[in-house]
């Protein structure tokens, strides 16, 4: 299983699988992460969290620890 966090940047990916339960994952899916979305990896801060990534045309950035919940191919 790979997840987001695992991503290198300059890389686009797609979302398989979102883990998580409640209101965490409702969270990710209102930024519009949800299941079949491309996502470009743009930028990663220094200490490696947050993750800067491209989700339908806008720019996002996420913790590590949502980052590990996405599983994506």
């Amino acid at each position: 299983m790979k997840t987001l966090k695992a991503v290198s940047v300059g890389n686009t990916v797609r979302v398989v699988k979102l883990h998580g339960e409640g209101a965490v994952k409702r969270r990710i899916m209102d930024m519009g992460l949800t299941k079949g979305t491309e996502v470009h990896v743009r930028k990663v801060a220094p200490l490696g969290d947050p993750i800067e990534v491209n989700v339908r045309g806008y720019e996002l950035s996420i913790r590590k620890a949502d980052a590990e919940m996405i599983e994506v191919e």
